[in-house]
């Protein structure tokens, strides 16, 4: 058997030198223990005294910090099936902070293995608690003692909420799954107590470890290439890490568990040109009517400088700009004012729907985010590079009618998955280290729990119909 430690797992995560006793759950169908690693007064230990909230009972911080932890780790044990105890070595430090952005805590496996007796595959790697459950027994020698020898490690900001570190807005401790303004502890636990299970691939850049593939590997599917990461070239990887919405899941258990999970329809952009037709990657906008089948046409127009109306949108259009949306689908530039300003005065103008192309380049485009009740035609985003295309052919000479923009909702597709109910990887471009290929894409509608963000409202369940991340892990082997 070959074991080793990740080269960069989530975050650089490195063991606590100070130790303060365990927290175990038990009465599960996998045993998680809570190893805390805080010195005396901080972290899991301080002292200061709270009110029970949200149905946590303890009365210090630091106890209600641990039974949060337990919290989260009794919902995933109670999903395993493992005869072998898992450790999670945890604390809590001050981590990168700034007023309005904080990295709140990452986990994952401490150590990795392969060639194993009971592997379900040779030459591959595992992480250290899917790998103990396979071998049904703790592989690393002198593993008795889990304060030196977890299987995830796990580190938490201890500072969150506190002036210069997303100043006010702190975890809720609480479990109740009500965490208003706050960032909801339990899930975020859950999410990367998630990596530390197995949510993850230790394939770096394109560069398998050691010359082996992760288990991940085997259930990544490049659509382009029809072929799996395991099938692949060092730079065939690294191009499909950074082709948005093109990698997905091939596990035969997420794809039956989808359709319970995710909802019907996937925002849709197709233009019609001379040249033909082309589809285009897409952000929906979280204000005015979304997208439904019946498709919404029209031909494309652009909101161009013109004198006292700028192209960015941000001001009521001048005569030349009305004419150029009117009855059209307009396309605006990112950049100025907020999106509603720019969708609201082109519909006061006329516009039948709204592209707003990103000013900064990257892929694939976020949503459209804001509120304004009184906006009632769709729109949506388009990357930088697309915006680029979309004006040219405008701008290219056509007759009798310029290029036509099809706007729908395609409910041939689950929102996250292709036509085969298989789910996208997060693989933006630029690369994103820590979050790219070992994260559900952001397409995914309702959000899945391991996303890359933390979203509000997520259900504190790791499996269906809630959530897929319990489905992924019984693909790798759980």
């Amino acid at each position: 058997m070959k074991p080793n430690r990740p080269l960069a797992w989530l975050r650089h995560l490195g063991a606590a030198a100070l130790f303060a006793g365990a927290a175990t759950l038990a009465q599960a169908a996998a045993t998680i223990t809570i190893v805390n690693a805080d010195a005396p007064g901080e972290g899991f230990n301080d002292p200061t005294v709270v009110a029970p909230v949200g149905g946590n009972p303890a009365t210090t911080l630091g106890a209600q910090r641990l039974f949060a932890f337990q919290y989260a780790a009794n919902i995933w044990g109670a999903k395993l099936s493992s005869s072998v105890p898992i450790s999670v070595l945890a604390n809590f430090d001050p981590l990168f902070c700034t007023a309005t952005s904080a990295v709140l805590g990452a986990a994952g496996a401490l150590t990795i293995w392969r060639d194993f007796d009971g592997a379900d595959r040779t030459g591959t790697w595992y992480g250290a608690a899917l790998a103990n459950k396979l071998a049904g027994i703790d592989l690393l020698p002198a593993s008795d003692d889990p304060v030196f020898f977890p299987e995830i490690i796990a580190r938490f900001n201890s500072q969150l909420g506190q002036p210069g570190c997303l100043t006010g807005v702190g975890f809720y401790l609480g479990v109740d799954n009500n965490a208003g303004t706050q960032i909801d502890l339990v899930s975020v636990l859950l999410h990367e107590f998630g990596h530390g299970l197995g949510f993850q691939t230790f394939t770096r850049g394109g560069i398998q470890l050691a010359g082996f593939p992760s288990i991940w590997d085997y259930f990544l599917l490049d659509r382009d290439r029809d072929m799996t990461w395991v099938e692949m070239t060092e730079a065939d990887r690294q191009v499909s890490a950074i082709t948005p919405r093109n990698l997905v899941w091939n596990g035969a258990t997420v794809r039956r568990k989808a359709h319970k999970v995710l909802d019907r329809g996937t925002p849709d952009l197709r233009v019609f040109s001379p040249g033909g037709f082309k589809s285009f990657l897409v952000g929906a906008a979280q204000f005015g009517p979304a997208l439904r089948a019946r498709p919404i046409f029209g031909e494309l127009g652009v909101v161009a400088n013109q004198p006292m109306s700028p192209g960015n949108g941000c001001t009521p259009f001048n005569a030349d700009n009305a004419a150029a949306v009117f009855h059209r689908v307009a396309i605006i530039d990112r950049g100025g004012c907020g999106f509603t300003v720019k969708v609201k005065n082109a519909q006061d103008a006329g516009a039948r729907a709204v592209i707003i192309a990103d000013n900064v380049a990257g892929s694939p485009p976020p949503d459209l985010g804001g509120v304004d009740p009184t906006i009632t035609i769709p729109s949506v985003r388009v990357t930088l590079a697309d915006g680029m295309e979309l004006k040219a052919l405008v701008t290219a000479p056509t007759k009798p009618f310029g290029p036509i923009a099809v706007l729908s909702l395609d409910l041939s597709r689950l929102a996250g998955a292709d036509r085969h109910n298989r789910v996208f990887l997060y693989t933006p471009n630029p690369f994103a280290p820590g979050s790219s290929v070992s994260h559900w894409d952001t397409s995914a509608k309702p959000n899945l729990l391991m996303e890359p963000f933390i979203n509000a409202g997520l259900a504190q369940s790791v499996s269906s119909p809630e959530d897929l991340t319990f489905e992924l892990l019984l693909d790798t082997g759980w």
